[in-house]
C-alpha cells in the first residue's frame, strides 16, 4: 500500500516516520522544502503537488494545522480532490471543524474514495514512537481497509462512529487537556506562592485524585522551565475555539470553555502566538513575582516505552455493529 503524507510539522512528521521506518512506500509533501528533503534522505518520495500525490498513492493523509489550509491543500486546482478516484482513501489527520470534514468527506465520496477522520491524541512524544492514540471516524468498511495503516503510526486506535464523531470527540478531549493546564497553572503557582517544595507537590499530586495526563507531562516541562512540549498558544487557542464554536453551534452556554478562550488569547497578546503553551504559567508568574521551578525534571517529554503493535480498542457495550 502506498502512502501519500501531506504536513511534516511537529505531529505529521513524527507520524510520516513511523510509517516510513515500518516499511511502508511513503510519498510526502510540505511547504518547508528541507523537511521533504529530510524525508527524501531516509528513504520516501515527494511530489510536485497535492494532486500528483493523490494519484499516485492508494491513502493521502493530511495532517494541518488549520481546516483552512486542509481546505487549501484538498480544493485548490492541483489539489487532492483532483488527483483523488474510485477506492482510495482520504485520512485528515489534522484538529479540525467537525462540519468542514463532513463537508469535505461528501467531495471525496464523490470522487468515489473514502473519508476518514482520524486526529491523534497523546503528545507529540508519543507520535514519534508510533504510541500516540488515534480516533477513527468512517463506516466501518473504511476503517478496516486502513486499520493497518494506523496501527502503524498508533497504538490504541478507536473507531469513533461516523465520519466527523473522530473531531468532535478531539476537541472533546483539547478542551480537557486546556482545562487540565489552566488549572495547574494556578495549582503550582500557589503551591510555590505557599512556600512548597516543587519536587514534593509534582509527587503529592501525582499521587493524588488531582492527577492528569497533563500533570505527568507538561508540569514537568513547566518545573525543568524550558516549557517544551513541541505544542504552541495558537494551536490551544485553534482547538480550544472550535470546542467552543462546536457546542455554540448546538445553543450550549458553557462556563469554563469561553473563559479558556479568554486566558489563552491573553497568554497569546503577552507572550505571542509561538510561544510553547505551558508558558500560559507565566501570567501567573509575573503577577505573584515568582518562578515556578523544580529540580531534575527533563527539558522535554520523551516516550521511554518501547515501540508497540497498535491494536482496536474494544468499546463496552457498543451498539453500532
Amino acid at each position: 500500500m502506498k502512502v501519500g503524507f501531506i504536513g511534516l510539522g511537529n505531529v505529521g512528521g513524527k507520524l510520516a516516520g513511523s510509517l516510513l521506518r515500518n516499511g511502508y512506500d511513503v510519498t510526502v509533501r510540505d511547504l518547508n522544502e528541507t523537511f521533504v528533503a529530510e524525508f527524501v534522505a531516509r528513504g520516501a518520495s515527494s511530489a510536485d503537488s497535492p494532486a500528483a500525490l493523490a494519484k499516485k498513492c492508494d491513502v493521502v493523509i493530511t495532517c494541518l494545522p488549520s481546516p483552512a489550509a486542509c481546505s487549501e491543500v484538498m480544493e485548490a486546482d492541483d489539489g487532492i480532490l483532483s488527483g483523488l478516484s474510485e477506492g482510495k482513501i482520504w485520512l485528515e489527520m489534522s484538529t479540525t471543524d467537525e462540519a468542514e470534514v463532513r463537508r469535505m468527506g461528501e467531495l471525496v465520496k464523490a470522487k468515489g474514495a473514502m473519508p476518514v477522520d482520524c486526529p491523534v491524541s497523546g503528545g507529540c512524544h508519543r507520535a514519534g514512537t508510533g504510541n500516540i492514540s488515534i480516533f477513527a471516524g468512517c463506516d466501518r468498511a473504511a476503517f478496516e481497509r486502513v486499520l493497518p495503516v494506523l496501527t502503524t503510526m498508533g497504538r490504541r486506535i478507536l473507531h469513533t462512529g461516523e465520519l466527523g464523531t473522530a473531531s468532535v470527540l478531539k476537541v472533546v478531549t483539547n478542551y480537557l487537556c486546556t482545562v487540565h493546564l489552566a488549572a495547574l497553572a494556578e495549582a503550582l503557582t500557589a503551591s510555590k506562592v505557599l512556600g512548597m517544595d516543587m519536587n514534593v507537590a509534582y509527587e503529592a499530586i501525582k499521587a493524588s485524585s488531582g492527577n492528569s495526563f497533563v500533570h505527568e507531562t507538561e508540569s514537568q516541562v513547566i518545573l525543568n522551565g524550558s516549557r517544551d512540549i513541541s505544542f504552541t498558544m495558537d494551536l490551544v487557542l485553534k482547538d480550544v475555539g472550535l470546542f467552543d464554536e462546536v457546542t455554540r453551534r448546538q445553543g450550549m452556554a458553557l462556563e469554563l470553555a469561553p473563559l479558556m478562550v479568554d486566558i489563552f488569547k491573553d497568554g497569546q497578546d503577552r507572550f505571542g502566538p509561538r510561544e510553547f503553551s505551558p508558558n500560559i504559567i507565566r501570567r501567573l508568574e509575573e503577577a505573584c513575582d515568582v518562578q515556578v521551578l523544580g529540580n531534575d525534571f527533563p527539558t522535554e517529554m520523551v516516550d521511554d516505552e518501547p515501540e508497540e503493535a497498535g491494536y482496536e480498542v474494544v468499546v463496552k457495550g457498543r451498539r453500532d455493529y
